[in-house]
């Protein structure tokens, strides 16, 4: 039986990932933790779920440690916010419990403490901007593409709900990291965030990222790939945080087998 904490508990995906877990027959809730000094505390993590009580009661961030090692956790699940996250996979590596951590807007230097605090205490773990199973496909065909169509202009479009703090997305971000790699050039040098005004006309080497925010969208990604008389548009939409959720079990079942000190990937995770 593999035992999880999950942090954000009460939240959107939280609940949703306590929701699933429950459902499995080899795994269980063990812990629920949600910020500090919630009014939550001493809630049942399962009335949130929906699923009626479940005898893991809501904890304090501000009691991380104490709560891991009570409740026997092996493996913590964190979507959350990255400065929140970035805490929280400090404390839980120095607990030694593995990670598996969905959270975006990680800056440069959070993505590598992340990793060194990783490879401090040798713990396994997954961090992925996306654990849609289809994104993953969809990140491979842009690998895959890319030097073929290296003379398009490209452009990349993301649309979420109005609930979103980050822009643009992680998953955008990876892709345009990805196409970034294929083509050789620096992202840091070719990136255009939305155009306004008189910006002249558009360069060969950039690359256009574009955020739309608005209702209940879950999270769609296109891809344009645009030559002299015609497009090829290569989309992602997500039509149920489900499909995030299901890469999740799917993680809490490989983490055991990652190589320790290591941040796997949802692609190790697949094989892909």
């Amino acid at each position: 039986m593999i035992k999880v904490a999950v942090t954000g508990a009460a939240g959107r995906m939280g609940s949703g990932i306590v929701k699933k877990i429950n459902e499995q027959e080899d795994m269980e809730v063990v812990a629920a933790i949600e910020m500090p000094d919630t009014p939550l505390a001493g809630k049942d993590a399962g009335e949130f779920a929906g699923i009626g009580p479940i005898g893991v009661e809501i904890s304090d961030s501000k009691d991380l440690e104490e709560t891991l090692k009570s409740s026997g956790a092996e493996v913590l699940v964190d979507f959350t916010i990255a400065p929140a996250s970035a805490e929280t996979i400090k404390r839980t590596a120095a607990c030694g419990v593995n990670l598996i951590v969905g959270t975006t807007g990680f800056t440069e230097e959070q993505s590598k403490n992340n990793a060194d605090e990783i490879k401090k205490n040798n713990v396994k773990s997954v961090i992925t901007t996306n654990f849609s199973i289809g994104v993953n496909v969809f990140w491979k065909v842009l690998k895959d593409l890319t030097p073929i169509l290296n003379d398009f202009d490209i452009e990349i479009i993301e649309a979420h709900h109005n609930q979103k703090q980050d822009a643009p997305s992680g998953t955008a971000m990876t892709a345009f990291e990805i196409i970034s790699n294929q083509l050789g050039r620096n992202p840091e040098d070719i990136g255009v965030y939305g155009r306004k005004g008189h910006v002249g006309k558009r360069t060969p080497e950039e690359i256009g990222l574009h955020s739309i925010r608005g209702g209940d969208i879950v999270g769609d990604h296109t891809v344009l790939y645009v030559g002299d008389g015609e497009r090829l548009e290569i989309k992602h939409q997500a039509h149920t945080r489900q499909v995030f959720i299901s890469g999740v079990i799917r993680a809490l079942r490989y983490v055991n087998s990652a190589e320790p000190g290591k941040v796997s990937t949802i692609n190790d995770v697949l094989g892909i």
